[in-house]
């Protein structure tokens, strides 16, 4: 069984991989995330999830602590909403003001939230495959007031995710549909990392730990 190494330090994404049977070790890349976006010149918010994913990932596979039956997984979400000066990327909230000005301008509308994936097959002996994809997903959220605005900031949550909000913490009663895979809002697209892993020759069971 290969290892399966998550180079994210997202708990939600951990949380998620172990819940569908897989024991990643998490291994957390020292990626300068706005060097990467400028690097790139990419402004739209499929290219940025994707290229942060795939530096992320390169970047753990290279490390000599990585064995040499590793799989790696990278991953990054941004939030893309219209805004009355266009459309913007966005990531985590850099503070609290920013992250309250966000959600007065998210509350009572739409916006679409990519997850970028890149996994790296490090095997020794393995495919030596490097791919990755997007899994895009619409959030419809809440029109809520100042007061819960206020008060869902002060918990520090919005901080800590991309977009501001959560879907499987304190932020969930404020998004009132998602259209697309709701797995892919937690931080992980679980059939686009099984399509991923098909495309280098793994077999999405092959990662599961072994039973008793």
């Amino acid at each position: 069984m290969p290892t399966f190494v998550l180079a994210s330090a997202s708990p939600a994404r951990l949380a998620t991989l172990r819940a569908v049977g897989l024991a990643p070790e998490v291994v957390v890349s020292d990626v300068d995330e706005p060097a990467v976006v400028a690097h790139y010149g990419v402004t739209d918010g499929e290219d940025v999830a994707l290229v942060l994913a795939k530096a992320k990932a390169e970047d753990v596979a290279a490390r000599d602590e990585i064995g040499d039956d590793a799989l790696v997984l990278g991953c990054d979400s941004v939030l893309e909403i219209d805004t009355p000066d266009g459309r913007r990327v966005h990531g985590k909230p850099a503070d609290a003001a920013e992250a309250v000005a966000r959600w007065k301008l998210m509350r009572g509308r739409s916006g679409v939230l990519h997850t970028g994936h890149w996994l790296v097959d490090a095997r020794d002996g393995g495919s030596g495959a490097t791919l990755g994809g997007v899994a895009s997903v619409t959030v419809h959220f809440a029109d809520v007031s100042d007061a819960e605005v206020d008060a869902y900031v002060a918990t520090g949550e919005p901080l800590r995710v991309a977009g501001a909000f959560t879907l499987d913490g304190l932020g969930g009663a404020f998004v009132r549909g998602v259209e697309g895979d709701p797995h892919a809002v937690v931080g992980v697209s679980l059939p686009l990392l099984r399509d991923l892993l098909g495309e280098a020759g793994v077999a999405w069971t092959d990662v599961w730990p072994a039973r008793p």
